[in-house]
């Protein structure tokens, strides 16, 4: 698990039971597929919509019990009837992915945690369906630790995500915090950088720690791959806090040492 784009999700992992490693496997598809039609290439944003739209019909033929037009839906529709998986989730998921094509720049921390609330914590509530656990609890520490691992990758991805124009952090925080665009576009780590950036990890710090709970309430490898996630969240704000919060230059990510520590903490916890 790594702390960057879907590879946050336990996709196929050895930990999950093998029955759920097929449905697993095209939920991670369909979300990587779609993200990567807003992220990736060269395409001009009405191309990118387009494709995306393509998805969303696709969704309702599986909907109105019609056969897919894209081969590998079928598959995607088996597993939505067996498992009951709710449609709203994965057009939640188109929705984000839409959004990120024509808006670059979020006012406050609301508006973030509404993309967030689109982007990943759809993923984290199809898991919770599939391993039989959804409840209301268990959703909202689902979304807990979701949303801080969207939140971990913007941070992580400052740089990144300014070379497609675009900017997660709330505009008013950085207006608190006398941090500008300019900051941004030349790596500019001074001024009030480490102290804005020390809000930022410590929130979503605390946003994850509060959905911990789920990894002691899911049982067995479920539960230590919840742990392992919650761990990974973790070892990224603290690596960011070690580089000074300058993720400019030297941008925090899980190596073999890591994943050591991650593991001996996740399985006597």
């Amino acid at each position: 698990m790594a702390v960057d784009h879907y590879e946050n999700f336990p996709v196929a992992s050895i930990l999950m039971p093998a029955h759920l490693r097929h449905p697993v496997s095209l939920i991670y598809r369909f979300a990587r597929t779609a993200d990567d039609f807003a992220d990736e290439g060269d395409l001009p944003p009405a191309e990118r919509l387009a494709l995306l739209r393509n998805f969303e019909r696709e969704l309702d033929r599986i909907e109105a019990g019609q056969a897919p037009g894209i081969p590998w839906f079928a598959d995607l529709a088996q597993i939505i009837r067996l498992h009951q998986l709710p449609m709203q989730l994965f057009r939640d998921l188109l929705s984000a992915f839409s959004q990120d094509v024509a808006q670059c720049r979020y006012a406050d921390y609301a508006s973030v945690l509404d993309y967030c609330r689109r982007s990943a914590n759809p993923i984290g509530r199809l898991l919770l369906v599939l391993y039989g656990k959804a409840s209301e609890q268990n959703n909202a520490w689902g979304d807990a630790i979701c949303t801080s691992l969207q939140l971990i990758n913007f941070w992580q991805d400052v740089a990144i995500d300014y070379r497609k124009n675009r900017i997660y952090f709330p505009q008013d925080d950085m207006a608190r915090y006398g941090i500008t665009e300019q900051h941004i576009a030349t790596h500019d780590s001074g001024g009030r950088w480490r102290e804005f950036m020390t809000f930022q990890v410590e929130r979503a710090r605390a946003l994850l720690q509060s959905g911990a709970p789920l990894g002691r309430v899911l049982k067995g490898r479920l539960g230590l791959e919840m742990r392992l996630i919650i761990a990974g969240g973790d070892r990224i704000l603290t690596k960011i806090g070690k580089v000074d919060y300058d993720v400019f230059r030297c941008r925090p990510v899980l190596k073999p040492h890591d994943w050591l520590l991650m593991f001996a903490r996740s399985a006597f916890a």
